[in-house]
């Protein structure tokens, strides 16, 4: 597009406020906002920069959604870059918004902690400490007995699952409770969210005095901790943000490092600093600090509550930031001494540590002398002695993750790692050869595990004829292991950490996949005749897991309700 095509495509273009996108081949590469759309399109005759220029360059098409005010335009294009990441946008990659919590529209409804609630779900929120959302959900669960199951889970099942044995759920998925005493337990924790603290903190103070009574101070330390969660969450400095109700502050800080942005951001309450975070956001060539944060605060702040005043590090250009946050009643402040100019100080140290350092793909590149190290792939495999295996696969480009082509694998079950990792990378060459697997082809790829895991992952390779190098990272000295040999690199050294990093992202990827899936395996007690339900739903609540009844003496399996010296012995000898 040059010069002439601008002026032909905004010929027709209204003198309104509204958001622009340039296309090319049907995608959007650049979108903008405009107090005056003709006018600020036609400025594009005249790029002023070389980003721009090229921009202009390759877009074969304009178009425009015209808004009733500034602000309108300022949030339309926040939300049009989150949904199309146009190429030439400064974008937020890793874009997260406040917990909530949630309980949704079914027969028997479920709870659940949330960050895209369901349009028919009823909502409480947004809450600043997920530790302590977490904490009030397991608290109702353990006192209501409020599912948490998926719809896959609850449907069609003949016995209950593990919540049930562990006292987190009333099993209405086998009529273990009527629909009309289930919907009651609903009624009270919606009444809790509502104002009645007392419908929950009451069984729980009453649970922590029988504990504490019973000398089981472990449990009633457990307790308490529930309790000062709830009441935080409901009552506290972490309870549902409101303007007005106390006075917020959000600092914002941001550092670059070529094509990628870290915006560290702390909130604070009351004078207290509750939450700190970092943002990935893509930026292109010649971005600035003030250009970033004008980015930033547009897409992160569009759908979230805003803080009561504005630290920043620097200061956007952006006049509509000002008109839309004034509008909000948001003071903005870029301090140089004083307390907010140590928080600023603080926040940048957080962004800059935070990056990869490119010389640390270099070094890869260099240590395993292979030509390229910017997308990897990494692989894991999680099960529980061969039942519920599971593998990962997630995927890093310039060290940074890329949450979107993360993927995983339901396996066959065996308790055999290596042919595990066999049919893990196979199933992903298998994918990129036959062209059902769009991502591109990685320059690396890293498995979790020793030279088993390896020479299974090149036999893989090797049968399905994909060439891509692979090396693998054992632990617990996490030595390097290629198919040439192995390699030992200093601990502080860069590009071990990038890998450790990425490896270590498998691992939790791939752990959340088996802890998801576990309610449904069967435990070892389902083969012992002589316990039911109840007597299994009692020992877990009293030992936790297979392993803690596996250790337990035959007097302490006697002291359970329902367990005689008969069935105690029963118990030792099968586990």
């Amino acid at each position: 597009m040059d010069r002439n095509d601008i002026l032909s495509w905004t010929s027709d273009f209204p003198a309104k406020p509204g958001v622009y996108l340039f296309y090319s081949q049907d995608f959007p590469i650049y979108i903008g906002k405009a107090v005056n759309l003709r006018s600020r399109i036609r400025s594009y005759t005249d790029p002023i920069s070389p980003r721009i220029q090229q921009m202009v360059q390759k877009a074969d098409r304009i178009d425009i959604s015209i808004t009733n005010t500034e602000t309108q335009a300022l949030l339309l294009e926040a939300n049009l870059i989150k949904c199309h990441a146009p190429k030439y946008n400064v974008r937020l990659r890793d874009d997260k918004s406040y917990p909530l919590i949630q309980i949704s529209n079914h027969a028997f409804p479920r709870i659940e902690v949330t960050r895209d609630p369901d349009t028919k779900a009823k909502v409480y929120g947004p809450f600043t400490d997920r530790k302590k959302v977490d904490e009030t959900v397991k608290a109702i669960r353990e006192t209501f007995g409020i599912r948490g199951c998926s719809d896959h889970k609850f449907s069609g099942r003949s016995r209950p699952c593990l919540d049930y044995d562990l006292g987190l759920c009333t099993a209405p998925c086998v009529d273990y409770i009527s629909q009309d005493q289930y919907l009651l337990d609903v009624s009270s924790t919606e009444a809790f969210f509502h104002g009645a603290t007392g419908t929950l903190l009451e069984p729980l103070l009453k649970k922590m005095d029988s504990s504490a009574t019973n000398q089981q101070y472990e449990q009633a330390a457990t307790l308490r901790d529930r309790i000062d969660a709830v009441r935080g969450l409901h009552g506290g400095g972490d309870a549902v943000q409101k303007h007005g109700e106390s006075k917020t502050t959000d600092v914002l800080a941001v550092s670059i490092e070529g094509t990628h942005s870290i915006v560290s951001r702390f909130h604070i309450e009351k004078g207290m600093l509750l939450d700190r975070e970092q943002h990935l956001l893509d930026t292109p060539d010649h971005s600035t600090p003030e250009t970033v944060l004008s980015a930033f605060i547009s897409q992160y702040y569009a759908d979230r509550i805003l803080p009561n005043n504005l630290v920043l590090s620097d200061r956007p250009h952006d006049s509509e930031i000002y008109t839309w946050l004034d509008s909000e009643h948001v003071e903005i402040s870029t301090p140089t001494t004083g307390r907010e100019a140590v928080l600023v100080e603080m926040a940048l140290k957080n962004a800059r540590q935070n990056f990869v350092p490119t010389d640390a793909i270099l070094a890869l590149q260099n240590s395993l002398s292979i030509s390229k190290a910017t997308r990897i792939e990494a692989f894991d495999i999680s099960h529980s002695t061969g039942e519920d295996v599971v593998g990962s696969n997630v995927v890093f480009v310039d060290g940074y993750p890329e949450k979107s082509s993360y993927r995983r694998l339901k396996l066959k079950e065996t308790n055999d790692d290596y042919s595990n990792m066999y049919d893990l990378l196979a199933w992903r060459a298998d994918r990129s050869i036959s062209g059902t697997d769009s991502r591109p082809v990685p320059d690396l790829l890293i498995v979790d595990g020793g030279s088993g895991q390896l020479n299974a992952a090149l036999k893989a390779l090797s049968d399905l004829k994909w060439d891509v190098p692979v090396i693998a990272l054992k632990k617990p000295n996490d030595i390097i292991i290629t198919p040439t040999g192995n390699q030992t690199w200093p601990s502080n050294a860069s590009h071990l950490h990038l890998i450790q990093r990425i490896r270590d992202e498998a691992h939790r990827f791939a752990l959340a996949y088996h802890r998801h899936l576990r309610d449904d395996v069967t435990t070892t007690l389902d083969s012992i005749s002589g316990i039911g339900p109840e007597l299994r739903k009692r020992l877990f609540q009293n030992f936790g897991s297979i392993d803690g009844i596996r250790r337990a003496s035959v007097v302490e399996l006697c002291g359970i309700q329902g367990i005689g010296k008969q069935t105690a012995m029963k118990l030792k000898n099968q586990l």
